[in-house]
């Protein structure tokens, strides 16, 4: 499967808080609050929806390529990714400007507090579907530029190719004609609990509505696992238990990866939805959202320790001896 992930690409600035962040929200003084939280640390990490999403992709044997737009300090990164199995080849740079910055404080509920800095990502409506040689069987819509992420559904839906919307964080930012029209003829829709509370909200639309209008709708549930709608029917998947919990950062993004590649092997959606389980797990166990690694050997033998899956991935095991030929 030919896959296309749209998104934001970005540095990460991650910071931990040593407390509890509601410690120190007053409710009756909302409407003029002023925190400032001393943190006790902070790297960058290599980050963005895009990127992330097809940083897990890529651990599992697909072969997928970003499209977005980065800034003058992106050259190492590119690297990075193109080692790691990502074609970077329809990402652009901007001149005279920086790749966008994530600045995310974390405190001891893992609970976040963050701000984004657009940077060149907000030049990604530059860049068209349109301009790729060979058609995509499917492209992600993942958070970014909200100009270019209403392009790109347009696009999609011209075309005639298959979009998985993933408004996310967004949903806060794009407007409710944009998201209704997103929404309607999706291809498949990913959200957590909160965002699709939010997505009804904007859009008008009911969550029967909305599962009536995308192909499946997906909606993460943090530790609760994620709800599957599919065929008229709701599949539940349990999450998968971390070995430690580190920096819930790029999480859901690795659970999209996860899911997609079950997807992209014909699988079916409760085996899909626990391979986005167990490489959530793998992203929550480490501080960064593409600091985690495995073969795809040790996430086989990860999957059958928490979920019986009757040799189902034994499909999985096998496109990896086809990726490398």
């Amino acid at each position: 499967m030919k896959i296309v992930v749209t998104g934001s690409v970005a540095y990460d600035y991650l910071m931990t808080f040593p407390g509890f962040f509601r410690d120190h929200i007053l409710p009756e003084r909302l409407e003029t609050i002023s925190l400032s939280f001393l943190v006790d640390s902070m790297v960058r990490q290599r980050g963005g929806t895009a990127p992330n999403i097809a940083y897990t992709l890529a651990l599992l044997g697909e072969k997928p390529s970003v499209l977005a737009t980065v800034g003058e300090d992106f050259g190492d990164y590119r690297t990075w990714l193109e080692n790691h199995g990502v074609d970077t080849s329809l990402i652009k740079e901007i001149p005279g400007l920086y790749t966008a910055s994530f600045f995310a404080n974390t405190d001891q509920a893992n609970n976040q507090i963050a701000s984004f800095y657009p940077g060149a990502m907000a030049f990604a409506s530059r860049l068209s579907l349109r301009d790729i040689t060979s058609k995509p069987d499917l492209v992600i819509i993942s958070p970014n530029d909200p100009l270019a992420m209403d392009q790109y559904v347009r696009e999609c839906k011209e075309l005639g190719i298959a979009y998985v919307y993933d408004p996310s964080q967004q949903v806060v930012r794009v407007s409710g004609e944009e998201l209704r029209r997103g929404v309607d003829g999706a291809h498949s829709l990913f959200v957590n609990e909160y965002e699709f509370g939010l997505l009804q909200k904007h859009t008008g639309f009911s969550a029967a509505e909305i599962i009536q209008r995308v192909g499946f709708v997906v909606v993460t549930l943090g530790a609760k696992g994620a709800d599957i709608y599919a065929d008229g029917v709701r599949y539940h998947v349990e999450a998968v238990p971390p070995k430690q919990i580190l920096d819930p950062t790029g999480v859901g993004d690795a659970f999209r990866g996860g899911f997609l590649r079950g997807y992209s092997l014909g699988l079916d959606w409760e085996t899909c939805g626990r391979m986005g389980s167990v490489a959530a797990a793998y992203c929550l166990e480490v501080k960064g959202p593409q600091e985690h690694s495995y073969t795809i050997e040790e996430f086989v033998a990860r999957y059958r320790q928490n979920f019986d899956d009757g040799g189902k991935l034994d499909i999985l095991l096998k496109s990896k001896v086809a990726h490398k030929i």
